[in-house]
């Protein structure tokens, strides 16, 4: 028992992916300066922006929504991010358990997250929250049938294995997956989905600060909203580790962790340079983009799978 919570809250789990995920966030933000000719944040500013949020800020609660489930909400986001990163990470670091990482469980854990968002903000009685909630619903029907269908690609690649060890030590074993024709299509729509769920440009339409100033957010201050930061920094952190394990041989020891944590910032940089030179999506179009080219794209890897491609 004390095991499994040193795991959860220790390591692999809230605290390491949260911290990991702080100081990517901040890598984020300095490339993003860089591209805009801007010095960008120091390297702690995003453990400032969190602790002032959780100790100074005050929390307002709105007058005419659900108090309960808007508090719950982003701490089921934070508890949704935890968990599948404890799911990712303990294969990824070697760390043998009982259970084997099966990666249903953690296709449904990662959507935990986007759902809480969703329910918060329809509790907020707020209209503006409201459209953000309904956009990114949205969103979640389009991107989720397209991530579904990219991880059913990888169990095929594996040998019909679901567990993520097991995709792992294939790789390990042979080659990873990126290296052939199926593995790059995958690659690219594993991309655009962890863009969509980190809801980043071009995918940022349930926040649209300029249109619905943070949209599904809009009601929450104080440790709340440290909560939803908390649990958007674990995610910047164990969707590229997912995308890192499922295709890009997960991690090695010795000089493999290097070579990890490189993969890793190589997938975040990616993410946040399609985020800074691509405008924001309506919502028909981005339905449009994941129903239509990233669901051809993972219908031509399966078939490419097939045949050993």
């Amino acid at each position: 028992m004390a095991v499994n919570l040193f795991y959860f809250f220790i390591f692999p789990g809230l605290i390491f992916a949260a911290v990991t995920g702080a100081l990517l966030s901040w890598f984020d933000r300095k490339i993003s300066a860089r591209v805009q000719f801007r010095k960008g944040p120091p390297l702690l500013q995003p453990f400032y922006d969190f602790f002032k949020l959780l100790l100074v800020k005050e929390t307002i609660l709105p007058r005419y929504g659900s108090t309960f489930i808007f508090i719950l909400a982003p701490l089921l986001a934070v508890f949704g991010a935890a968990m599948a990163g404890v799911f990712i990470l303990l294969p990824l670091f070697n760390i043998n358990t009982g259970f084997r990482g099966d990666m249903l469980v953690i296709f449904y854990l990662l959507t935990l997250p986007s759902f809480s968002y969703i329910i918060g903000s329809l509790a907020s009685g707020n209209p503006l929250a409201a459209v953000g909630g309904s956009r990114e619903m949205k969103l979640i029907i389009s991107y989720e049938l397209t991530f579904i269908l990219f991880i059913a690609a990888i169990i095929m690649k594996s040998g019909q294995h679901f567990d993520l060890r097991t995709v792992i030590e294939t790789q390990q074993a042979g080659t990873p997956f990126i290296g052939s024709i199926s593995g790059v299509l995958l690659f690219v729509v594993g991309v655009f989905c962890a863009q969509a769920k980190l809801a980043m440009v071009p995918f940022d339409m349930p926040e649209a600060e300029a249109e619905l100033s943070e949209g599904i957010f809009i009601e929450y201050s104080g440790p709340p909203y440290a909560m939803i930061k908390l649990a958007k920094y674990i995610m910047l952190f164990i969707l590229p580790a997912f995308i890192v394990a499922l295709l890009m041989n997960g991690m090695r020891p010795g000089i493999g962790i290097l070579w990890f944590v490189l993969k890793i910032l190589g997938v975040v940089l990616l993410l946040v340079l399609i985020k800074n030179t691509n405008p924001r999506l309506k919502i028909k179009q981005a339905s449009g983009f994941f129903f239509i080219w990233m669901n051809l794209l993972v219908v031509i890897a399966v078939v490419l799978t097939a045949f050993g491609l």
